[in-house]
């Protein structure tokens, strides 16, 4: 099971932003057809348009944003996201959502001895762990660290075991 995002933020604005320009479109034209002066008065718009040339600056910059922006939501269509649920291993389809997968190897850095807090930030291949101790001396503690860790990705299973890394941060310095 390898579920992704949905994309649904840029999907979503651009929705807003063609929603809105059809909405002024339509507007303007509802005010032709009952005899309303418009907002936007077609001629003038007609006539700046007419008068401009693709050598001019403002067209550039214009042409040159749309494609941009459009390159943008291209590449936020087509390259995957992280995964929102990561793959265990077994026979069934089955998998961990990232927050829980962090939050149980958080728990598992924080109940080692002489721990007083722990961050797990999770990679597509890395686990970190930033654990802070009220310890002077820190010998040993990234490796029990890294132990207890290890013994719960086991516990897991997950279908690609990612490496661990281990930052220890001392409150006190032994000097």
């Amino acid at each position: 099971m390898k579920r992704r995002p949905r994309r649904s933020v840029p999907a979503t604005l651009t929705a807003v932003v063609l929603l809105a320009a059809c909405a002024f479109v339509a507007v303007i034209a509802i005010q032709l057809l009952l005899g309303q002066k418009p907002w936007v008065s077609y001629e003038s718009v007609a006539g700046t348009l007419h008068g401009a040339r693709w050598n001019d600056l403002v067209p550039a910059i214009a042409g040159g944003g749309a494609a941009l922006l459009g390159l943008v939501l291209l590449l936020i269509a087509i390259l995957p996201g992280r995964l929102t649920v990561l793959p265990l291993e077994g026979e069934l389809d089955s998998g961990a959502s990232r927050r829980s997968y962090r939050s149980t190897l958080t728990t598992a850095a924080s109940t080692v001895d002489g721990v007083a807090g722990a961050k797990v930030k999770l990679k597509r291949r890395k686990v970190f762990a930033k654990v802070s101790t009220g310890r002077t001396v820190t010998d040993g503690l990234a490796d029990a660290v890294r132990a207890a860790i290890e013994h719960r990705l086991d516990q897991i299973a997950p279908a690609a075991r990612p490496a661990v890394k281990i930052k220890v941060h001392a409150a006190r310095s032994a000097s």
